[in-house]
């Protein structure tokens, strides 16, 4: 069974939920869909045994010893990546989409497109299990792309080695990389808080997923910081016929367990917040 857990809003929780089924289950594949800032394997620690190369595009460079100063380059580039500076025309690389234009409009073949290669994505040996995940190194794009490949690799481990559960810990938003990390799932978890940013970033992610046909799962984080609020959400719920999985209360031993680099599940078994979370996942599991 493949689930992703999502948040639309960041800073619910969805990171810690996430790190909590991954202690609940067993023989289960992580991964981290985050890759801009990926921080799930500070909790999870994986030990990577892998690390691949991830090429995410085209980058221009200048070739000063060919370049005539002309300035074309500068002129035609739309993303202002090309600046004059220092005497000679300078590409900011973060800035610089990797379009191919600069270096087709230079008369004298003074710009070559080199591939982004900085990035990197990983494999490391969990507890239970094995864990990918990635860092897309800063003004890098097609997140998308990297999504897919972590879930690609992670359907091929699960295959190989029989496991039964894969865990996606999903990027915040609805764009490309929640996307990517949710398409084909089997189950969707969506954390959400008792804000009306997070209500409304919760009804937007439950859009994406309709439109996907996805069976879609919630569970309210920091319920009694505002009770009304989260009976508000709940009964939203039930009007979209959304399963509630489960409210958990405020506690800080949520970010005492981060800080000491566990789960609360592992932190504090016997704690209130373990003991919802362990019936979510019972019930989601058993939920056709």
């Amino acid at each position: 069974m493949e689930i992703t857990i999502l948040s639309g809003k960041g800073g619910t929780g969805k990171t810690s939920v996430a790190a909590a089924f991954v202690s609940l289950l067993k023989d289960v594949v992580v991964v981290d869909a985050d890759v801009d800032a990926s921080n799930l394997y500070l909790v999870v620690s994986p030990e990577n045994f892998r690390e691949e190369v991830y090429v995410s595009g085209f980058t221009a460079v200048i070739d000063y010893n060919i370049c005539t100063n002309c300035g074309l380059c500068e002129s035609y580039c739309r993303f202002d990546a090309i600046h004059y500076k220092n005497e000679k025309f300078e590409i900011l690389e973060t800035s610089c989409d990797g379009c191919k234009l600069c270096s087709r409009v230079c008369p004298n073949h003074a710009i070559e497109m080199i591939p982004s290669n900085k990035s990197r994505w990983f494999e490391g040996d969990i507890p239970h299990g094995v864990m990918f995940h990635a860092r897309l190194a800063p003004g890098e794009e097609n997140s998308g792309r990297l999504v897919q490949i972590l879930r690609d690799e992670a359907k091929k481990k699960a295959r190989e080695h029989a496991y039964n559960h894969i865990i996606i810990d999903g990027p915040p938003g609805t764009g490309c990389p929640v996307i990517s990390s949710i398409t084909g799932v089997d189950k969707v978890v969506i954390v959400t808080e008792p804000s009306k940013s997070a209500f409304h970033d919760l009804q937007r992610v439950w859009k994406v997923t309709k439109h996907f046909s996805l069976p879609a799962f919630v569970i309210i984080n920091k319920y009694d910081l505002n009770e009304s609020l989260s009976q508000e959400i709940e009964n939203w719920c039930n009007s979209q016929k959304i399963q509630l999985l489960g409210k958990l209360p405020f506690d800080k031993d949520f970010v005492h367990a981060m800080i000491a680099c566990k789960s609360i599940v592992e932190y504090k078994p016997q704690s209130i917040l373990s003991s919802v979370l362990k019936t979510a996942v019972c019930t989601l599991l058993a939920t056709n």
